[in-house]
């Protein structure tokens, strides 16, 4: 009944197994952030989330910090595995790193607890915080004041998405913006190519830096 119904199917953040049953053999699938090697044919379209990562990361190498904790949304996604590891790979090949890693769902409550039991057990204490997104960057702020530090004086915080989240908090945060209209704009050209027999067009589309107050070098030690 959906090929009967449907020309095509625009897929945001699921996997291609997932949609078997709505595709069949049959109707054009375009995956938004998913795992190209994993969308069994179909095609995809993503934001180049690696070099958000390695925007942020040099950045934050770049002013001085050298101890991370990475505060990762615990949500079984690819795009998340890609934060994770590109972050990875960056500071293992920056001599003199540490890199601690906890847990959280999108949530700012979520986040804080997370955030205040990795920094109250952390050795060495991080200098800076990565968060896979902007709410968990959020409730990273309001762990780092209830333990009485400061952004970015002691604790440096960068997000990911550039949400108005991102300006609405103090200091605004230092984040990397994904342009969701032109994301959905190019998931349409997608289908459309497809639809058409055409090859959609290639390339991950570019995410940019956006450097704000929630990061400085780390006070000395």
């Amino acid at each position: 009944s959906a090929q009967a119904a449907l020309d095509g199917v625009i897929a945001s953040s699921m996997a291609a197994d997932a949609l078997t049953t709505i595709r069949g053999d049959q109707l054009p699938l375009v995956m938004l952030d998913s795992d190209p090697t994993g969308s069994h044919g179909a095609a995809t379209v993503n934001l180049d989330i690696a070099d958000g990562v390695r925007q942020i990361t040099d950045h934050l190498l770049g002013l001085g910090h050298r101890h991370y904790l990475h505060l990762a949304a615990d949500i079984p996604s690819w795009t998340f595995d890609v934060r994770a590891r590109e972050l990875t790979t960056r500071l293992t090949a920056t001599p003199g790193t540490t890199l601690r890693t906890t847990h959280a769902p999108i949530d700012i409550d979520a986040a804080r607890t997370a955030t205040t039991d990795a920094l109250t057990a952390a050795h060495p204490h991080p200098t800076a915080i990565i968060c896979d997104d902007d709410k968990l960057a959020a409730g990273a702020y309001k762990a780092i004041r209830r333990l009485g530090l400061r952004v970015p004086d002691d604790i440096s915080v960068t997000g990911l998405d550039d949400l108005a989240l991102a300006t609405a908090i103090d200091p605004e945060l230092t984040t990397v913006r994904l342009d969701a209209e032109l994301f959905g704009e190019r998931g349409m050209q997608a289908l459309l190519a497809v639809l058409d027999g055409r090859t959609p067009q290639q390339g991950d589309i570019p995410v940019q830096l956006v450097v704000r107050g929630s990061t400085a070098p780390p006070r000395p030690s």
